[in-house]
């Protein structure tokens, strides 16, 4: 298939999840709420933005299991914590959302 009749959206995006990965005890010992938390990260890396991913905490308030503001921070401390992310930009109330890195150390799909 050309890449002309794939980018007019006869395919949908998706996110990327090895199963090395899901197997590592790393992500085995995160929490479900920081499991979520990575998989919308991961989401808002379209390949070229590593370092500005921007995943505002009112698009994970939708989500089952991230509706609260302390869990979304938990779930993100936790996820930095294990060196999963890296905040790149601290944002906040009435500015611009905090920006993260993926940092790949145990995902190889980044």
């Amino acid at each position: 298939m050309s890449y002309a009749k794939w980018k007019k959206g006869k395919h949908k995006s998706f996110v990327m999840l090895g199963r090395a990965m899901l197997d590592h005890p790393e992500w085995r010992k995160l929490g479900s709420s920081a499991k979520l938390a990575y998989i919308y990260l991961k989401d808002g890396y379209v390949g070229r933005n590593n370092g500005d991913i921007k995943v505002p905490y009112s698009s994970l308030r939708d989500v089952v299991g991230l509706r609260s503001s302390s869990t979304i921070s938990a779930a993100l401390r936790e996820l930095e914590k294990n060196g999963w992310i890296r905040r790149t930009n601290l944002g906040g109330l009435f500015r611009l959302p905090n920006t993260y890195e993926l940092t790949g150390t145990h995902d190889e799909y980044v």
